[in-house]
């Protein structure tokens, strides 16, 4: 048996020196590192504990994929953002996590997606409508990334209660869940001054925001309950969902960390595609004129429904190139549960393993001029041609994102009713940089001018 090399160490100074930094913006720092020690490494965390950052491929596919049994989710998600928002598929992890993964998989099945498309047809059209009327009114002048997170949060709010809402309920839940995603980042990034957390009150009043999104939800969820409804929407699914073994529902309180789950994790990551897209394409109109081009040919003036969404090639590679510039989920972590090896490497048992979606989306080893816009990447003989794992914006493995053709659909219709009503540029014509919180955000937005398109 050949013995095991050690992963390539920053020394720990190095990696004290850069801390500030890395709080700031980890990208930059974790970028230089790779060019410096290679596409695996490891950093100092504290004490006599290490951390692993990797782009590589095949490293990235064994944790996700291969032995992801070995490699369980972190105290980011189970216990950090667990205490936010309960314990659902995004912050379980083992037995719970397959049993539940299992009970709500149907509802994003085709059939169930294609009964969706009506209803997020009908939010784009009512949010078209409502940009015509502001430019009609004089204001030529949007953030582009505000106006994506309203959008999709929207798009969510429907496609989870249908009717059973209304507008002052979505607007506390959309500022809670901003408000409890800014202080999480802190308590990521700044473990050392949780004992301050504690000691100010500060983690008891995100508690108390958390409560208060809780209520809303129960709210929503107790009153379907009640009217005996049915409807094509997510909710319905996750009321009428049963485990094989009892044949029983999910509780109040699985229902309500499944809801609110599917917020966090489904309007954020969704918008902020979107922004990042609205941007790339007004810096290449000759790939915004092949869409537009696509759209003419394929749908004309009606519009997309399920089956044509399918058809829209070239709407589909440029949201993934969008996100492979972009992507949302810019980095996931694991905690190796048991000693493994990785292409030779040792990776002890508590090892924290970072998989960098950005930094492999970015390698120049996998994505010739890669800095470059060019939905061509994902023609389907290219796609073919690269190894796997080196394009991951929705995860990999068994715990692929369960809403991946939910968000894909969503991003289509969006992006077919947005680019064929409206002309746009930014306002200020400069690099917009890309500010890593829990999801990839436009630092300081996106402001762009939008006028409607003549016929």
């Amino acid at each position: 048996m050949s013995k095991l090399k050690s992963i390539p160490k920053v020394p720990w100074l190095n990696s004290i020196a850069n801390l500030l930094r890395f709080v700031e913006n980890p990208i930059p720092v974790v970028t230089e590192t790779i060019e410096k020690y290679g596409d695996t490494y490891a950093f100092y965390l504290g004490g006599i504990r290490y951390g692993i950052i990797s782009i590589d491929p095949e490293f990235n596919q064994h944790v996700l994929q291969k032995n992801n049994r070995n490699y369980g989710k972190t105290n980011l998600q189970l216990d950090i953002l667990g205490k936010y928002v309960g314990k659902g598929l995004l912050t379980s992890d083992g037995d719970y996590w397959l049993k539940q993964r299992r009970l709500i998989q149907p509802g994003f099945h085709r059939s169930k997606l294609a009964l969706l498309t009506e209803i997020m047809q009908g939010v784009c059209d009512d949010f078209v409508q409502e940009l015509n009327i502001e430019i009609d009114s004089g204001k030529e002048d949007f953030e582009i990334d505000e106006k994506m997170m309203e959008l999709a949060f929207r798009m969510v709010a429907k496609s989870l209660f249908s009717t059973n809402y209304n507008d002052e309920m979505l607007n506390a839940l959309s500022g809670n869940i901003t408000i409890l995603q800014k202080f999480i980042i802190r308590e990521v990034r700044q473990p050392y001054l949780n004992w301050w957390f504690k000691l100010s009150g500060k983690i008891n009043k995100h508690l108390d925001i958390a409560k208060d999104s809780d209520n809303l939800l129960l709210e929503i969820i107790n009153e379907r309950k009640r009217s005996g409804e049915q409807k094509d929407d997510l909710l319905d699914m996750l009321l009428s969902s049963r485990y094989e073994d009892t044949g029983e529902g999910m509780g109040d309180q699985q229902l309500l960390a499944e809801s609110l789950i599917l917020f966090v994790a489904g309007h954020e990551t969704t918008a902020n595609a979107l922004a990042w897209l609205m941007y790339l394409l007004w810096k290449n109109p000759e790939v915004l004129q092949k869409l537009r081009n696509e759209i003419d040919q394929k749908l004309g003036d009606s519009k997309a429904g399920f089956e044509k969404l399918r058809e829209m090639n070239y709407a589909s590679q440029v949201i993934k190139e969008s996100m492979r510039l972009y992507p949302p989920a810019w980095i996931m972590d694991r905690v190796a549960l048991n000693d493994d090896e990785i292409m030779g490497y040792k990776i002890p048992k508590g090892a924290m393993i970072n998989c960098f979606i950005y930094g492999a989306h970015h390698s120049e080893k996998y994505w010739p001029d890669a800095e470059k816009f060019d939905p061509d990447r994902f023609e389907p003989e290219n796609v073919k041609a690269r190894p796997n794992f080196t394009y991951f914006p929705f995860g990999g493995g068994p715990r692929l994102c369960i809403g991946q053709n939910f968000a894909m659909m969503e991003m289509q219709l969006i992006l077919i009713e947005l680019t064929r009503n409206f002309d746009f540029e930014l306002v200020e014509d400069k690099e917009i940089v890309p500010q890593p919180l829990i999801t990839l955000r436009p630092k300081n937005g996106i402001r762009m001018k939008l006028k409607k398109r003549q016929p």
